[in-house]
């Protein structure tokens, strides 16, 4: 499938490409800097496959009645809905030209077009979400890749540690090799690849989308129930009874049964413990202990060494205690001797099923990569010859926007600033350009009319059924198709 790629006529068999800034000089037989466009005898050709996405019978599609007597035209199978991607497409640089496919076609009744290119992207980066209490490094931290920094540790969030990598300054304000790496680094996060990465003052980590962080060679199983309070809430009646005192270990926020609302509502009397650390409101203590990998996202391996004395006013000898994290992976039970020390004990069978719940009660932990990109700029000229229309259109909702088919996030404000989840498009979606920048996949859906409103390039739209070649994939059953929002909006008007 071939796209409108530009070349310029060069010496000694060379092909001059003009897909991108770098304007690379190419060998016959040889691909360009970014390996996505090739000289083939002296024609410049993108090497990928254009993708398109088939609504078959894996999403539903029901087959043709074989015995039973039903209005049938011949077709054996109901033919399969179409949606063509950007994957592959090529780019509209130098951004005056229009897109390399502007696809029309009639879905439901309605005459829709679709408008595909891949755009480069200068100002893009990735947002990291990786589930675990593990310390990774302060906020503010620099991320590294390969010694030069590609980000920084941002603010942390429910269970899970935050980075924010990439972005401009990191891909071109920097030095040549740091925006080598970064971009490299952009790259195989948004194509489902692993980065081994370290934190300035804290961790090492191995992101990875869809996969568990690996954090100081540790691969973590899961992330918390919740803070040290709200384990409290959520299991203290099942504590009831099988321990005099909880205490649940965090490092945001330590959780202590007796104290707590829960345990004043289920008449828990008070235990004389004392916690270290700053009390906030009852039965809840911050800053119990230094961030770390230990118990509950804190330094320590010992849970006694929070505890201060304990009240001989209301403690007493046989006292049982049990000290849990908020992920259960940690847990040990005490009873109070003679003198109100606690000793290590034996776990108690009533008290097993209850620990193993908050563990039951965790969700795996897992890496989130959601790539960041401005399509505000050039690339709508691709579109429209008037850019501003486009943006219009798309905060009215009459253009429906997808990256490689899946659906996107897109920012309020001005410009087209959009986030998408990189695990819900296909495999090795995203390319790059060594200026450096990264190459992303954009669709622009909308109605035929809509787009000869907003001045779109109508001397360029084409049927669906005129692209041959490429690679058909399935589209994922979890994306919702992208033509159906659209249609569906349409036939309720």
């Amino acid at each position: 499938m071939s796209s409108q790629l530009g070349a310029e006529p060069a010496l000694d068999d060379k092909i001059r490409c003009d897909a991108c800034p770098v304007m690379c000089y190419i060998k016959p037989g040889m691909t360009g800097a970014c390996d996505r466009y090739a000289n083939r005898a002296g024609e410049l050709v993108r090497v990928d496959p254009h993708v398109l996405l088939e609504q078959a019978i894996s999403g539903g599609t029901e087959l043709v009645p074989f015995t039973q007597p039903v209005d049938w035209d011949g077709t054996i199978v109901q033919t399969p809905e179409r949606f063509v991607t950007a994957i592959g497409a090529g780019t509209t640089y130098p951004d005056y030209k229009p897109a390399p496919f502007i696809v029309s076609s009639e879905i439901d009744g309605v005459d829709m077009v679709t408008v595909v290119t891949e755009g480069i992207f200068s100002y893009c980066g990735v947002k990291v979400k990786i589930d675990t209490d593990r310390f990774v490094g302060p906020e503010t931290s620099p991320v590294r890749v390969a010694g030069e920094q590609i980000g920084h540790v941002t603010t942390g969030e429910y269970g899970s540690q935050m980075l924010s990598l990439g972005g401009v300054h990191h891909l071109t304000g920097g030095s040549k090799k740091e925006g080598r790496v970064t971009c490299q680094a952009l790259l195989d996060l948004s194509n489902g690849h692993a980065v081994e990465m370290s934190v300035d003052g804290g961790a090492t980590l191995i992101v990875e989308a869809g996969k568990p962080p690996i954090v100081n060679g540790q691969t973590e199983t899961r992330m918390r129930v919740g803070c040290g309070s709200a384990t409290i809430g959520i299991f203290a009646k099942q504590w009831l009874g099988k321990a005099d005192e909880v205490v649940v270990v965090d490092d945001h926020i330590t959780g202590v049964l007796s104290e707590h609302q829960a345990g004043k509502m289920l008449d828990i009397p008070p235990t004389g413990i004392r916690l270290k650390g700053r009390r906030s409101t009852p039965g809840r203590y911050f800053q119990v202990a230094e961030p770390g990998t230990g118990w509950g996202g804190t330094n320590i391996s010992d849970p006694l060494s929070i505890l201060g004395d304990f009240d001989p006013k209301h403690a007493f000898p046989g006292l049982r205690l049990l000290m849990v994290s908020t992920t259960g992976e940690h847990a040990a039970y005490y009873e109070l001797d003679e003198a109100l020390r606690p000793v290590e004990m034996a776990m108690p069978e009533p008290l097993i099923e209850p620990v193993e719940r908050i563990a039951e009660n965790c969700e795996p932990a897992l890496c989130t990569v959601l790539f960041i990109g401005g399509a505000g700029g050039s690339l709508r000229a691709g579109v429209t010859e008037n850019p501003v229309r486009l943006t219009r259109s798309i905060k009215d909702a009459l253009t429906n926007v997808t990256c490689g088919g899946a659906p996107v996030y897109l920012w309020p404000g001005g410009g087209i600033t959009f986030m998408v989840d990189v695990t819900r498009l296909p495999d090795n979606a995203f390319g790059y350009v060594p200026t450096p920048a990264l190459v992303a996949p954009l669709e622009f859906t909308l109605r035929l009319s809509d787009y000869a409103a907003l001045g779109g390039h109508m001397d360029h739209v084409r049927p669906l059924a005129s692209l041959t070649g490429g690679q058909s994939i399935p589209n994922r059953r979890d994306n919702p198709w992208p033509f159906a929002r659209r249609i569906a909006g349409e036939l309720s008007h």
